[in-house]
This record gives structure tokens, sequence and C-alpha cells, in this order.
């Protein structure tokens, strides 16, 4: 079962998320700000940081997204927001995804296409390393 971290400061959008990615077959831990995320990652490995781009400031969830990127395991990485259409959102000049969670289909679907990318990215790190020795 592959393991979500979901983080969001809003404690009904944060409930809904985990109930619908757990619904969906994933094993969701939770965090409601970037310190907690930063420290579960420090803990823990995930395949995916799912975080909201406001937390306690207005560029924590980029902090969260900039540490998990960091991490040896390498999760997927991607922002969650119900306002897709926000000028808040880093989308011209960032790489990351941002996945509306208003559409649970859509939310579901990304979620396992950025979980299967990182496997895929994963398999193809662990073939270069065995090729090279």
């Amino acid at each position: 079962m592959a393991r979500v971290l979901l983080v969001d400061d809003e404690v009904p959008s944060r409930l809904t998320l985990q109930t619908v990615l757990r619904a969906g077959g994933y094993a969701v831990e939770s965090a409601a700000s970037a310190a907690e995320a930063i420290h579960k990652m420090d803990d823990s490995e995930y395949d995916l940081v799912l975080t909201d781009l406001r937390l306690e400031s207005p560029e924590a969830g980029l902090k969260v997204l900039a540490h998990a990127r960091m991490k040896e395991y390498k999760p997927a990485t991607a922002l969650v927001t119900a306002y897709l259409d926000s000028k808040e959102l880093p989308l011209r000049h960032s790489p990351d995804v941002v996945v509306e969670a208003e559409d649970v289909v859509g939310l579901l679907t990304r979620v396992a296409d950025l979980i299967g990318m990182r496997a895929s990215r994963r398999v193809e790190r662990q073939l270069r390393h065995s090729v090279a020795y």
C-alpha cells in the first residue's frame, strides 16, 4: 500500500482529503504544519507528499516540497488546492504538480499517476546503479 503524507492546516479539508485517499487505497498520514510535515518526513518514508500551498505562512507548502525533494528516498510531490485558478499558485515558474481537491476522481487518478511515476524512476535508478557496478 502506497504511503501518502497529506499536509493541510485546515482541519475539514485535511479530514476530507484523508478520507478520500484512504478510500482510494492509500495509507495516509497527515500533518497540520510545515514543521510537523518535515519532522514526519525525517522519521518515515512516503511515496507521495501532498501539501497545501498556504499553511502557517504563504510559502510554507513550498518549504515542505523542497524538503521532500532533498530526501534520499525521493517521494513524489504535489500541491493540492481547491482554488486551481488562484494567482498565488506557482504554475509558470515551478515544476510542482497541482492537484485540484474538488475533483475526487481526478485527484485519485493524479495521485496514482504520481506514485506510478515515482516507482518507475526508482526502478530506473536501481537499474543504472546495478549496471554501473
